[in-house]
């Protein structure tokens, strides 16, 4: 007996062939977003880390090895949804899909420093798509450029569920 062909217009299917015929490759760059210290002072407020390295600009000139306050390194990390386009719904990570929620994170290192005034953007690669219960789980890497800088200040491993 012949197995049954999946529709064409099974939209799980076809960004699920879709993604992962992408695994490997970068398929999202963000446009740049300076950091600056009012971005900083709300993170540490809703986070209530008010670090003076992150929220004292005086003390940070004189007392940083940066000479100048930081950006929160999980600041960097919570860009990820915005930087990566997921809360525009008018555009959708793939076709047909109507959700998408965050699962997790593999792995997650902070390896350079975000300064006050620092321009960043997003860029992200397929690392893994597969079924799970209905829904796609998308593994992606993120890695946050700072403009200028070699190293990254992030470099995190999301884990999503995409519905249909």
């Amino acid at each position: 007996m012949a197995a049954a062909k999946e529709p064409a217009n099974n939209p799980l299917a076809n960004a699920l062939k879709f993604l992962q015929s992408r695994v490997g490759e970068e398929i999202h760059t963000s446009a740049w977003l300076t950091i600056d210290q009012p971005l900083i002072d709300a993170f540490a407020n809703a986070t209530r880390d008010r670090q003076w390295i992150h929220v004292d600009p005086e003390r940070a000139a004189r007392e940083s090895p940066y000479g100048r306050t930081i950006a929160h390194g999980f600041l960097t990390l919570s860009l990820y949804p915005m930087l990566r386009g997921l809360v525009d719904a008018g555009k959708p990570l793939a076709p047909g899909v109507k959700q998408i929620i965050n699962y997790g994170i593999n792995k997650l290192r902070f390896p350079n420093a975000v300064m006050v005034g620092s321009r960043i953007r997003a860029h992200c690669k397929v690392l893994a798509a597969t079924e799970v219960k209905g829904t796609i789980e998308l593994v992606e890497e993120y890695s946050v450029e700072i403009e200028g800088k070699d190293r990254p200040a992030c470099v995190a491993e999301c884990v999503m569920r995409l519905y249909f």
